[in-house]
């Protein structure tokens, strides 16, 4: 036996030793449904997209029930630009007017959830695994209210009312569709841009961690991935802090340790369990494959937040 042929069978029993080991967890997440937030910058990036698909047809081959939603603040932005739109932010919130606001849909329920359902038919082709893109305006899966900001004038330090324009928070999940997707004998994902609609019709652009996060509480599911661009949610020390309770994700919020993106982040993670999740992940989607070293290992990949 040469040294190629050598490396390659211990190659073999590697990946036969980490099957193994990953047995027992294989079975606390048979049939159980995981929600998956995919969004940030590497969307745009194929390869990228395409790992990201061929992990999640992956679980669904494992007995795992996947339900992703997704984000595209990037797309829109770039779309906005090319159409000449400007864009402004409060508390990192899109304020969204009636142009920006045909915008978004058009690219989130169109080509950012086409784009990521049709990586996932692809990457299960051979296995029947097919994405299905739905919006929340779709069997009345997601309604909403208009969200209602204020700001405290830096002069006169009066709270004043801040417009957010077409931006939503849900008030209600109805998953019945959603269900009856996963528990269908089909292998289908469904894929969920995060367009909501109110009671009087009107369509609104929602902050896709807080779909997430809703879906997951409405499906009462095992876990919520949030995938991000950082490693996890770091301590006071700097150093990324592996599990913590509902109770210490607030305090890091109040004591000023968590800041800016991660704030919501945590707010969403603390409102998913109290609605039922077991447990939130918040993890660094750029890495390969860590929804599977998170969901599959003993070492887990990011902060997980529980009751």
């Amino acid at each position: 036996m040469d040294e190629t042929e050598r490396q390659s069978e211990e190659r073999a029993w590697g990946t036969a030793k980490t099957l193994a080991e990953a047995l027992p967890y294989i079975q606390v997440y048979d049939r159980e449904t995981v929600v998956i937030k995919y969004g940030g910058h590497a969307m745009g990036e194929e390869a990228v997209a395409r790992q990201f698909a061929a992990d999640v047809v992956l679980l669904k081959l494992m007995g795992v029930n996947p339900v992703v939603v997704h984000g595209g603040g990037p797309q829109i932005s770039a779309m906005l630009d090319k159409a000449g739109v400007r864009s402004d932010f409060v508390d990192g919130l899109r304020v969204t007017d009636g142009d920006t606001m045909q915008i978004a849909e058009m690219v989130l329920s169109g080509a950012v959830n086409k784009e990521i359902a049709h990586w996932i038919s692809v990457a299960g082709k051979e296995a029947d695994v097919r994405g299905v893109g739905l919006s929340g305006k779709d069997a009345g899966l997601l309604t909403v209210e208009k969200t209602r900001r204020t700001k405290r004038d830096p002069d006169s330090l009066i709270e004043h009312e801040v417009d957010l324009g077409f931006v939503g928070e849900p008030t209600k999940v109805d998953p019945k569709l959603v269900v009856r997707l996963i528990e269908s004998d089909a292998d289908w994902v469904p894929v969920i841009a995060p367009i909501g609609v109110a009671e009087d019709g009107r369509t609104f652009n929602v902050n896709a961690d807080t779909v997430a996060g809703a879906m997951a509480g409405s499906l009462k599911a095992k876990r919520m991935l949030l995938l991000t661009d950082v490693a996890g949610v770091k301590g006071k020390d700097g150093q990324i802090i592996r599990q913590m309770t509902v109770a210490d994700a607030e305090a890091l919020i109040v004591d000023g340790t968590a800041t800016g993106g991660m704030i919501p982040k945590l707010q969403t993670a603390v409102a998913a369990v109290r609605e039922g999740v077991e447990a939130v992940v918040i993890l660094d989607g750029r890495r390969p494959h860590a929804m599977l070293v998170e969901l599959f290992t003993e070492h887990g990949a990011g902060t997980l937040v529980k009751a």
